[in-house]
Parts: structure tokens; sequence; C-alpha cells
């Protein structure tokens, strides 16, 4: 399911209805990443699948250290030139991860990337994160899909989303072109994985980890849920 998803999110695609969604999805995540940064200064983050993370320099100016990964080799080319002039930025690969120490991360933020690994995965990744993780570290994952929250409720919280910023026409001549994309074909085809409350709390605590929701999700979504913890 990954590897599918991956080829994806590796080249080119309509995700964004335009510049304007794409630009206030990560302005959103950046103003999300920092709302959960610990009061302590300079705290070293790992953003891990982030995309293209368009104001990670935003991110980074409150950070002794922002990793950034994501596993498509072309979006990590894009993000080692948009930011090649931040000092405090490293773009890490798979091999740039596991040179992390243990135990040297402060905080791992993971928004909207779950859904799209296979279930049979995850218990794996979360060890690796609580591996990073500081023992007051935090761990907070954004934009977890319940089961009952589908297409439906995709389509409302885009249009509400479009709505307050400007980009509705945009979006709704999105819609129609999603009926004819590579994403609706990816996502009928290979599909999402969805947890429940209790079935996430249990996959993360058998890593190590101690779950908690947050009291709203991170993004524009208000059906999907984020849940914060920190190693046990």
């Amino acid at each position: 399911m990954r590897d599918s998803w991956l080829r994806f999110w590796d080249r080119p695609n309509a995700i964004y209805v335009n510049e304007r969604h794409r630009r206030v999805h990560y302005a959103r995540i950046a103003d999300d990443i920092i709302s959960v940064l610990p009061d302590r200064p300079a705290p070293r983050v790992l953003d891990w699948g982030c995309g293209q993370a368009l104001e990670a320099a935003r991110v980074a100016a409150r950070c002794e250290r922002l990793f950034l990964y994501d596993a498509a080799p072309s979006v990590r080319e894009g993000l080692a030139e948009r930011h090649a002039a931040v000092g405090n930025i490293a773009v890490v690969d798979e091999a740039g991860l596991a040179a992390l120490g243990d135990g040297t991360v402060d905080v791992i933020t993971v928004s909207s990337v779950i859904q799209y690994i296979d279930k049979a995965e995850l218990p794996g990744i979360l060890r690796g994160f609580r591996r990073l993780l500081a023992k007051d570290g935090l761990l907070v994952i954004a934009d977890v899909i319940p089961p009952e929250v589908g297409m439906v409720d995709d389509v409302r919280s885009l249009l509400s989303t479009a709505a307050r910023h400007g980009f509705l026409p945009a979006a709704l001549a999105g819609l129609v072109a999603t009926l004819f994309s590579d994403y609706r074909r990816f996502r009928r085809d290979i599909g999402l994985s969805t947890y429940d409350d209790e079935e996430l709390r249990g996959v993360m605590r058998s890593a190590g980890l101690e779950p908690r929701r947050h009291p709203r999700n991170l993004g524009f979504h208000p059906g999907r849920r984020t849940y914060v913890a920190s190693p046990a």
C-alpha cells in the first residue's frame, strides 16, 4: 500500500486545486506544528512525511534543528533546494533517520500521512519514533481518519476551507477534475487506512508510547482526529 501511494506522491499530481489551496494547506501545517512545540527554547523537531513543507523556515525559526523527512525522492530534492539557505533545516532520507541518535528528537509531527501506510507497517514506524524521542518528547499524529469518515466528509471540509480562504470556484472545478484523477483511482483501488480510537491507542501503546486525544484535529478536517503521545 505504502509503495503504491509513494508512486503517486513521487510525481506531479493535482491534489491541490490551485496554488492558493497549496499555500493555505502548508501555512496551516506550519501553524499547527508551532502550536504543539514545547515552551522550552530550541527543540529538535522531525516533520515526518512533510511533503513540500513550504513554510518550514517559519517552523525552523522556533527550533534548534528541524529535520524534514519524506519518502518520495523527488519531494526530498525539492525540499533540499527550497530550504538550502536555512542553516538549521536538514532534509533526511531513510539512512539519515537511522543515523539519528536514540532520544535526540524532542517533537515528531506526522500530518495526514498514516492513512497512506499499510496497517501492518505502522507498529514498526511507531517503534522508530519511540527510539528517536527524548524521554520527555512528544509525538503528534494528525488527520487520522476514523472508519466512519468518508469522501463526502472530505468534500465538505474542502468546500468549507475553500470558502473561508478564497478559492471556492477552483475547489468546485477541482472536484469535477477529481472524478477523473489518479487520486480517485488510487483511493478506490488501494484505499486508505482508517483507525478507530481503541485500535490506534492500542498500536501506539504496543510501541512503547502513551497516547491521548488532542482536543481538536490539527488541520482543516473537523471529522478527523489528532493524537499526541509521549514515551511510556
